[in-house]
């Protein structure tokens, strides 16, 4: 992968399996950097453990390790998590309130949400497969 094309996070191996390992990150706001973020709010960062696929041999649970994923990864995951349910609702909002009423529409935009959901569970192993971190380095 080019490496302006790809998105790195710095982690630690928390466990190792037969064909993958758990990696814990810190995934950190893009102003976590600031050097005013003390005095600013908005600044945050949350742990997260990510499945690596594959067998890494060499590893042992505590090495310090990067994965490395594309962007295009990053922004299909966007467009799955945050755009495409947002117009999904906007439309059902829109549809129910001109065909029953206000009331209807903002049902309509929050069941719309179930089977959108319910779809993108059904497909977990594809995507499982389409979005996925590599270990590049220890």
């Amino acid at each position: 992968m080019n490496h302006k094309e790809t998105i790195r996070h710095e982690g630690i191996v928390e466990s190792i399996g037969t064909e993958s390992c758990s990696v814990r990150i810190l995934q950190a706001s893009a102003c976590s950097s600031c050097d005013v973020r003390k005095l600013c709010r908005s600044s945050e960062s949350k742990e997260k453990v990510v499945d690596v696929r594959g067998q890494y041999p060499a590893l042992r649970v505590g090495d310090s390790v990067t994965l490395c994923g594309s962007v295009r990864q990053g922004l299909l995951a966007s467009l799955l998590a945050y755009v495409a349910p947002l117009i999904l609702m906007v439309a059902a909002l829109f549809i129910g309130t001109r065909l029953s009423g206000e009331g209807t529409g903002a049902l309509a935009a929050l069941l719309v949400l179930a089977p959108y959901y319910g779809v993108l569970y059904l497909f977990r192993d594809k995507l499982r497969k389409e979005f996925s971190f590599e270990i590049v380095s220890k």
